[in-house]
């Protein structure tokens, strides 16, 4: 996916790069496949804001994703590759011998006629899911599982790839993209190669206007607030002499840990992504 920049007729046209979506081979979804999406800014059901920096954006229609990859054993062909506005991954449309048609997350290298399948009898090539056990140690893999048959929620954005150290008895060790080493259990489904897209993260917005059409908001420092507004607000010009970063809700923001000791998956992360820190 190569990218594609602009003669700087303009300050913002200086700096904005886009994709040029030349991998997108249908502009128009499955209309069985996708469902309408409601805008919440942010808000819980009682009209709360929860999540700050949330709202407006262009209008999007969902696309449902089979993550759970349980069509065992009936190969699919690959009938386009498609844009996807909710995540950074493109996503493939996959028509199956029986006639069904499903959506999943576009693994690098895969085309229009493409063959891919699932479950444990399936070829280890790009875009098939297995079991983590019957994927060689090794392997480079996406879209892993958690818990058997919940679907996969890990390493799903694009680009992202994760690979299969060690079997352990019930358990694989994978080392996270980010460079987290954790247990997952060996039931757990997984695709075989990394996600395609991978120069999404080259891309700059470059204006303002492209982070409004994506649903997010501006973002105001806590310094240029009044005292009212923020703990680092209040004073006259610049103040920054004794002020520890802090949240809105007067939570050190830098550098304070914040997830529980007694988390129940905590003993699954064998080395902490710092390198630093590592479970027994």
């Amino acid at each position: 996916m190569p990218v594609k920049s602009f003669r700087p007729y303009t300050p913002s046209r200086r700096t904005i790069t886009v994709s040029d979506f030349s991998d997108i081979t249908k502009t128009t979804p499955e209309k069985k496949l996708t469902v309408g999406l409601r805008k919440k800014g942010g808000r819980n059901n009682t009209g709360t804001v929860m999540v700050r920096h949330h709202g407006g954006g262009h209008r999007q229609k969902y696309r449902i994703i089979d993550f759970k990859r349980d069509k065992a054993g009936v190969p699919a062909r690959v009938a386009a590759i498609e844009y996807d506005p909710n995540r950074s991954a493109r996503i493939a449309l996959l028509v199956y011998k029986d006639g069904d048609k499903r959506y999943i997350i576009a693994t690098g290298g895969l085309e229009v006629g493409s063959e891919v399948m699932s479950g444990k009898d399936a070829p280890i090539k790009p875009g098939n899911a297995l079991p983590l056990t019957n994927i060689p140690e090794g392997s480079f893999v996406h879209a892993i599982e958690m818990v058997p048959g919940k679907g996969a929620q890990l390493a799903r954005a694009a680009g992202a790839q994760a690979q299969l150290m060690a079997k352990e008895g019930d358990y694989v060790l994978i080392k996270m993209p980010s460079g987290e080493i954790r247990k997952i259990l060996k039931d757990c489904m997984a695709t075989i190669g990394q996600i395609g897209n991978t120069e999404h993260n080259t891309i700059t917005l470059g204006k303002a206007g492209r982070s409004r059409h994506r649903g997010i908001r501006p973002t105001v420092r806590g310094g240029a607030m009044n005292a009212v507004d923020h703990p680092l607000g209040g004073g006259r010009g610049r103040s920054k002499g004794n002020n520890v970063p802090r949240s809105p809700w007067n939570q050190p923001s830098k550098g304070l840990k914040t997830r529980t000791k007694s988390k129940i998956w905590n003993w699954m992360i064998v080395q902490d992504r710092r390198k630093s820190n590592v479970h027994g």
